[in-house]
């Protein structure tokens, strides 16, 4: 398929997605966003894409979030019109919430309002140490409302959270990195290599359990401690009848590394 403001390129299990709109900070309009929907339904889709990386264009911004100069032009009729058959929402993956394969956010400058929703959305952070993270929709009359006001108080303590939202505050990456949104902050040109070597550390675990820990973790948190500890999720029921759970075991006796099928 081809794309106009986004790139995809798959390397074995991964599939890399790169926001590709360089000159207006990697802001998303909808068209921005219906390519990413459509690449994540595919990824979603594909028995062979196993995990992705999201990250975006140039050195400036992952993404400054919705793009405020082609709603002002076409108005806010035209950006619900846009986004509404969506399923994904924003950037195809802001409201993904039945996606348990990993996703992984390599973010390279500025993660703002809908940018930063994106990378909250990923199950890890990688942040270049020129990245900073904010919601500042307050200060536009707007509210952070593809998940932000969801997904940050979820992620850090609520008062960290709050004083952030409500004051349009923006974070380093180090911040970040000391309020535990990151998972680790490095040189701009060691971003995508470390964010692949952490798709690689995933890649040497079953598949299948990969996408149920993170399936009963997503879940589970919606219910108290005991109901969830006591469920068997869909993913737990596909993994346990796969030939991926008999594989695991047996490589262990064979003192050898798993061939891992998906399957």
């Amino acid at each position: 398929m081809g794309y106009e403001f986004i790139k995809v390129e798959k390397k074995e299990h991964i599939t890399i997605v790169t926001i590709n709109r360089p000159e207006v900070m990697n802001a998303l309009h909808p068209p921005a966003s219906k390519e990413l929907d459509d690449c994540f339904n595919d990824f979603a889709a594909d028995p062979e894409a196993w995990i992705a990386i999201l990250t975006s264009a140039g050195d400036k911004a992952f993404s400054a979030g919705n793009d405020l100069k082609w709603q002002a032009q076409h108005g806010g009729g035209a950006l619900r019109e846009g986004m509404k058959n969506l399923k994904g929402g924003l950037g195809g993956i802001a409201f993904r919430f039945d996606l348990f394969k990993p996703l992984i956010a390599a973010v390279n400058g500025l993660a703002l309002g809908g940018g930063f929703e994106c990378a909250l959305a990923c199950d890890i952070i990688i942040a270049a140490e020129n990245a900073s993270f904010g919601l500042p929709e307050p200060t536009v009359g707007m509210i952070a409302g593809a998940g932000g006001v969801h997904y940050l108080p979820r992620a850090i303590p609520y008062h960290q959270a709050m004083g952030m939202m409500l004051t349009a505050r923006r974070i380093s990456a180090q911040e970040a990195l000391q309020m535990g949104l990151v998972n680790q902050v490095v040189p701009l040109d060691q971003l995508m290599s470390t964010a692949e070597a952490w798709a690689q550390k995933i890649l040497a675990c079953s598949p299948l359990a990969i996408r149920a820990t993170k399936e009963a973790t997503l879940k589970g948190l919606a219910m108290p401690l005991d109901q969830a500890a006591r469920t068997v999720f869909p993913g737990q029921v596909t993994l346990y009848q796969s030939e991926d759970f008999v594989e695991g075991p047996k490589a262990f006796a064979e003192k050898r590394k798993p061939q891992w099928k998906g399957r």
